[in-house]
């Protein structure tokens, strides 16, 4: 009985989080044409991923990356050799305009063209591991970052068709 006393409870709430926007928002106006929802794409990656990204992160990325993937202080500027720092990837950057095989391609063989100084993790990390970076820092990406990245991800698997 207690059980069910809680989920009708969680159920009445969910409904109450879920109501219309623009009757729990008295400015907006009531004769504004309704809008239809954007569609919220559920992440690729599950929770195992994203666990065993953050343990993989953490041991071999957040030296230079950062604890929180916040990125160096300094990374939209190159340094005297020319190469940029390690650029935040908790979509406060630029990681989120690149494609899932670019991300993954990028910390497998390193910086491109000698951008930057981002390692080569091959034969250091397995590909498994590789994506579940991706799932980690990828779950710190803000929901409009990530809904972004998931068009232009599938535009570029278009293109590449």
């Amino acid at each position: 009985m207690k059980f069910q006393l809680i989920i009708t409870g969680l159920l009445s709430l969910l409904l109450v989080a879920c109501s219309d926007e623009q009757s729990a928002n008295p400015a907006t106006p009531a004769n504004k044409a309704a809008q239809p929802a954007a569609v919220i794409v559920k992440p690729w990656y599950g929770f195992e991923q994203v666990s065993a990204g953050a343990r993989v992160f953490q041991e071999n990325c957040a030296s230079c990356h950062g604890k929180r993937a916040e990125g160096a202080d300094n990374w939209r500027k190159a340094g005297p050799d020319g190469k940029y720092p390690a650029p935040p990837l908790n979509g406060s950057g630029h990681a989120w305009h690149h494609p899932l095989n670019i991300l993954f391609h990028t910390i497998k063989n390193g910086s491109p063209g000698g951008q930057g100084d981002m390692p080569a993790w091959t034969g250091k990390l397995t590909d498994d591991e590789i994506v579940a970076v991706i799932a980690w820092f990828q779950s710190k990406w803000p929901r409009e970052i990530y809904q972004n990245w998931v068009q232009r991800d599938a535009a570029a698997r278009a293109n590449r068709g």
